[in-house]
């Protein structure tokens, strides 16, 4: 009986082009993500300084961002409302949107409000009793973080 011999043909080369078309994708991926982080943030916004403003320790896990402006107009979803009627109606159209849909209460939504450093602390108050009648329970208040030196 005669033994086949195996022929060796030397290490083996796996064909890399799949792999490195995953990689590029995950970046455009992620360069797609962090544009639409940076949408969020309105230009016009100009916010306070401190030295005690720190980034979060942790992404919230609903957050809706309300952006204060100085004219005491709020920035929210894309649309410009004034402070009041208006405001309510989108904010409760938005818990709406939450609860039918999500299944989610408003209480497990972080409303982010940034507020223009010139914007007056009533409206901001004001911005945040409007949220808190609608049944938003938990805010957080955005700063720019002052360089000490």
């Amino acid at each position: 009986m005669r033994i086949a011999r195996r022929s060796v043909s030397g290490p083996s080369r796996g064909d890399l082009t799949p792999m490195i078309d995953m990689t590029f994708q995950l970046i455009a991926f992620f360069m797609v993500l962090l544009s639409f982080a940076d949408a969020e943030q309105d230009q016009r916004i100009n916010l306070p300084k401190s030295e005690l403003a720190k980034p979060p320790d942790k992404p919230f896990e609903e957050p809706r961002t309300l952006q204060l402006t100085k004219t005491g107009r709020v920035l929210f979803s894309g649309r410009e409302v004034p402070i009041g009627p208006p405001l309510r109606q989108v904010l409760r159209t938005e818990r709406e949107v939450l609860q039918r849909v999500a299944g989610k209460e408003p209480s497990a939504v972080t409303m982010i409000v940034r507020a223009d450093a010139n914007a007056q602390m009533g409206q901001v108050q004001e911005v945040i009793e409007i949220c808190q009648e609608l049944g938003f329970e938990k805010f957080h208040l955005r700063a720019q973080q002052e360089q000490t030196e």
